[in-house]
């Protein structure tokens, strides 16, 4: 019978291998009754490591249970993504449609012009003056279904003359030197050359329409037939003068309001009736700004 040692007597490398020997005891002793009680299907051993105690890495079967949740977490992730890249896009949709309604607010749109629409006949219209020169506005020149129309017109306010508004009027080739007043009504036209509401101010873009009578209240426009391409008529407004050269006349019916369709120049339209006392058409000069 071999003699034993005291724990006195081994050496630490001695000690060691009892150690380990007796941990390995232990758990083999543990690992036999967990696999008895079926709480463990198999085993995966790992070697031990210098120094260090091996233990046994127990693997907890898979079951059906397990799978389907793990499946399930799975689906939610993916959902979870999806739905979050969803978001995302729909963010980056609303603020580009923010983007393009403020770059649409924001942004200055050049006017076009638009024709004047506050006319059913051409300004300036009346009876021819009898014997004692009196004389009426022509009703019977406005088509029936307009004249509602036109009689809500004429009782539009007339503004007050601004700065950049015309109040004269020279054409040296026919001797005009007139005042020019804001609006052209039948009481307008009885103080001077009437100025179209809202037609342009003289040196702005667009049209600039004034109207006068060719054989009652002064004669103004009497000899606008003489005019001929070329001729100056010159608006004076309180700030400065400013000239535009005649360019070609034209005969036309008391419905062609288009000869006051806006323009998108700096343009001068001069209407008065036509032929003296007879006073059935208009005659219409235009005439350009001079640069």
């Amino acid at each position: 019978m071999p003699h034993r040692k005291s724990a006195e007597d081994l050496s630490l490398e001695e000690l060691r291998r009892l150690l380990v020997q007796k941990q390995r005891e232990v758990h083999q002793a543990r690992l036999e009754h967990f696999q008895r009680t079926g709480r463990l299907t198999h085993l995966v051993w790992k070697a031990p490591a210098p120094e260090t105690s091996s233990t046994p890495e127990e693997i907890t079967p898979s079951t059906p249970g397990r799978r389907f949740l793990d499946s399930a977490l799975l689906a939610i992730e993916i959902l979870a993504v999806i739905g979050l890249i969803g978001v995302l896009l729909n963010g980056l949709g609303l603020l580009r449609t923010l983007n393009q309604e403020v770059a649409a607010a924001l942004r200055v749109e050049t006017p076009t012009p638009t024709p004047l629409i506050m006319a059913v006949v051409l300004p300036g219209g009346h009876t021819p003056p009898d014997a004692s020169g009196n004389t009426r506005p022509n009703e019977a020149e406005i088509p029936e279904h307009l004249r509602p129309i036109y009689q809500s017109l004429a009782s539009l306010p007339v503004p007050t003359p601004g700065p950049q508004q015309a109040i004269r009027i020279q054409i040296p080739a026919i001797g005009v030197d007139a005042p020019v007043v804001q609006g052209d009504g039948w009481e307008q036209l009885k103080k001077g050359v009437g100025q179209h509401i809202p037609s342009a101010n003289p040196g702005e873009n667009g049209n600039v329409v004034l109207s006068g009578h060719n054989d009652v209240y002064g004669e103004i426009f009497r000899h606008l037939d003489r005019l001929q391409p070329g001729d100056q008529v010159i608006l004076h407004t309180q700030q400065r003068a400013y000239t535009y050269i005649v360019e070609r006349t034209l005969i036309v019916e008391p419905t062609a309001v288009e000869v006051m369709a806006s323009t998108g120049a700096p343009t001068l339209t001069l209407i008065s009736c036509y032929p003296y006392l007879v006073d059935t058409h208009r005659i219409v000069v235009f005439a350009r700004l001079q640069p």
